[in-house]
Parts: C-alpha cells; sequence; structure tokens
C-alpha cells in the first residue's frame, strides 16, 4: 500500500503529467476525483493478497478448483458483505466494484466494465514490470532472508515513473500506461534483474521446491476431494495454522497424508538426483515426457518427483519519456531488458532409497534426452 500509494502520488502530480495523458484523463485536474481514487488504489493494494493459499503459491497451481488462481479468492472476498460494510463505512465511502478492478485487473474481474483509468490504476498494483506488488516482495523477501539479490533502487525507480501514452504493438490504438522517465530506466533494469537473480537464487532453490512438492502432496491427502473449497467461508478456514496442526496430527496418529508430513516434520524430503539450468542452450532444453518416462521403466513412480517451472512471459515491455519528449519501447532502447533469460527451473528429485542409481542412470543416459542435432550445429 506504501509503495502504490507513492507511485500513485508521483504519477498524478500536476507537473509530471503530459498533455498527451491529460487529453485522456481530464478529471485528473479535480483534487476531489483523485483523492478518491487514491483512496481506492491504497484499499485495493492493501488487500491485493487476501486470496493467498496457505504457505501461499506452494499447492495454487494443482489444488484450486475450475481453474481458479488466488485473485479469484480476493475478488470474492473483497465483495463479501463484510468488506462492502467496511468500504461504505470509509469517509468518504468508496465503491467495492472499484477496489476489485484495481486489485485484480481486468483479467481476473472479467464481468466488471474496465476504462482506460481502471486499467492504468490497477497497472500501478499488479505491473509485470513495474507495478508495486513486485516491488514490494523482492524488497520484503531478500530483507527477511537476509539476501542481497532483491535490492535495488526503489526510490529513484518512483521518482521516475509517469503515466505515458504508447502504442505497444504498432497495430492498435495508443494507450495510456505505467511508463518510466529515461533517467530512471536503469533503476527499472536492477529491479527486472533483482527478480530473475531472486527466483534462480531463492524461490527455485532446491530445497524450497521440494519442500512445495510434499506440501502439495500432503494437502492434496488432507483436504476433502483433494481440492482447496471454493466457497468462500471455508476457504478463509484454511490458514497456516490448520495446515501446521494437520501436519502434526498426521505425523503422530500416522492420518492422511502421513508419508507427506513424515517427510516434511522430519526433514526426509526427496534429495535432488538432476538440474538443468534452462537459460543454458548449448545442449537444447531435455525432453522431460521422454525421460520421465524412461526413468519410470527402472524406478517406482512414487519414488521420485519432476519439478518443473518455466515463466509464461519473458520480455516485458513499457513506455519510457525520453528528453526530447518522444516515447519510445523500452525494450528497444535497453539491451539488457532485451536480452534478460526467462526464469525457469527443472529439477529431478528422489528418494534416498534410490539417488545414487538413479543419479548414475541419469548420467548414462541424460544424452538421448536432449533434441538431436542436425550436422554442423
Amino acid at each position: 500500500m506504501e509503495l502504490a500509494t507513492k507511485i500513485f502520488d508521483t504519477i498524478t502530480s500536476p507537473v509530471n503529467i503530459t498533455d498527451s495523458v491529460r487529453d485522456h484523463f481530464p478529471d485528473l485536474l479535480n483534487p476531489d476525483y483523485v483523492a478518491y481514487w487514491r483512496k481506492v488504489l491504497r484499499m485495493a493494494a492493501l488487500c491485493h493478497d487476501f486470496g493467498h493459499l496457505p504457505f501461499s503459491h506452494a499447492a495454487e497451481h494443482k489444488l484450486l478448483q475450475n481453474k481458479m488462481k488466488h485473485e479469484n479468492y480476493t475478488y470474492r472476498i473483497l465483495l463479501t458483505n463484510e468488506m462492502k460494510e467496511i468500504f461504505s463505512n470509509l469517509i468518504p465511502p468508496v465503491i467495492p466494484e472499484d477496489v476489485v478492478r484495481i486489485a485484480v485487473g481486468k483479467h481476473i474481474a472479467t464481468d466488471l466494465p474496465f476504462t482506460k483509468w481502471h486499467e492504468v490504476l490497477s497497472e500501478i498494483i499488479i505491473d509485470d514490470s513495474l507495478g508495486a506488488d513486485r516491488m514490494d516482495y523482492l524488497l520484503r523477501d531478500s530483507h527477511h532472508i537476509g539476501v542481497a539479490y532483491g535490492k535495488f533502487d526503489h526510490i529513484r525507480l518512483i521518482d521516475c515513473l509517469r503515466l505515458l501514452v504508447f502504442n505497444f504493438d504498432y497495430n492498435r490504438a495508443i494507450r495510456p500506461a505505467l511508463g518510466i522517465e529515461l533517467g530512471g530506466i536503469h533503476a527499472a533494469e536492477a529491479m527486472s534483474l533483482a527478480r530473475y537473480y531472486m527466483y534462480q537464487q531463492v524461490y527455485f532453490h532446491q530445497t524450497r521446491r521440494i519442500y512445495d512438492l510434499h506440501l502439495t502432496d500432503f494437502l492434496a491427502d488432507w483436504l476433502p476431494g483433494g481440492r482447496f473449497p471454493e466457497n468462500i467461508e471455508d476457504y478463509l478456514n484454511i490458514t497456516d495454522n490448520e495446515v501446521n496442526s494437520a501436519l502434526l496430527s498426521a505425523n503422530i496418529l500416522k492420518a492422511n497424508g502421513f508419508a507427506h508430513a513424515n517427510r516434511i516434520s522430519n526433514r526426509k524430503h526427496y534429495r535432488l538426483v538432476h538440474s538443468q539450468e534452462l537459460v543454458d542452450q548449448t545442449a537444447g532444453e531435455i525432453d522431460r515426457e521422454l525421460m520421465y518416462s524412461g526413468l519410470a521403466s527402472f524406478f517406482q513412480s512414487d519414488l521420485f518427483k519432476f519439478d518443473y517451472f518455466r515463466e509464461k512471459s519473458g520480455i516485458r515491455d513499457f513506455p519510457v519519456l525520453l528528453r526530447d519528449g518522444r516515447v519510445e519501447s523500452s525494450v528497444q532502447l535497453s539491451v539488457l531488458l532485451r536480452g534478460l533469460p526467462v526464469a525457469s527451473v527443472f529439477y529431478i528429485f528422489a528418494d534416498e532409497s534410490v539417488c545414487l542409481d538413479m543419479e548414475k542412470w541419469i548420467e548414462a543416459n541424460k544424452n538421448s534426452f536432449y533434441p538431436m542435432k542436425t550436422e554442423g550445429s
């Protein structure tokens, strides 16, 4: 909320609003209009992560029903009667649907109409390149785990943020978007690098990843139907505390999910037997399905796990205001942003009883799972 507020105050400051932006948003000259949306934005930023699962993203991709995401739960929570009452009691009150639009964006709140103004405000929070959510988790996570990977000059970055009008793909009408002055592009580069390093060194750390897999397996055994409930009240009743208690009970009483609870509680996690840095293109990307079937023909499938994640999007473009007033693409101006690798991970974990044999098998056979090279390649 603090970072989002600073961004809002910077981009709505009269000295930072260009004529083209003012043409799109003439109400920015109205102090009451700006004050209302400032409050909406603060509420949206404060409530943005309401829908997170216990232990955050650990089981999100496998244990939510009907292709839901944690943002869908945030959407539903914000429109409960309890939250509507809270918003209506603010002075002045804010419209709950306005908070929803800004908190989760148009890709989640698909049944609500979105204006260009709504889209810009939601970018302040959820934008992949310059949003407050990204700034916040990088700075906070790096601080609390005691590493420097996630640090960057967020003060300089925010000071240089602007609302800019830009044509992103040269085939659509120009639109307003969150961008940056040229003087701040190095701070934006630093944040992109910080995110990449945090993923590769922290979020993709092998021990953290395997505990996510064991936790997901436990929850699949423990939760009714093997999924988190869609009902909001039932969903909110499952917190970190309930899961920790269930892990302890399962481990002591040998109840549902005991095998996975035992691995988590007693640090008996599967061990790493193979990893591939997918940014290294010298060998190409391994055929994981073929490798899995090969391993499954020699080892029990419940004694090893594959862990693969690759970001859906690579280059994230945003507009940059040049000193002569022109607006250009960030990836056209920055070699670093244009060439930044996509964060990715591929691990194979196995039970200690088969680790040594599996390592030997992989070493002996791994070349057969890479794409065939043509002569001269």
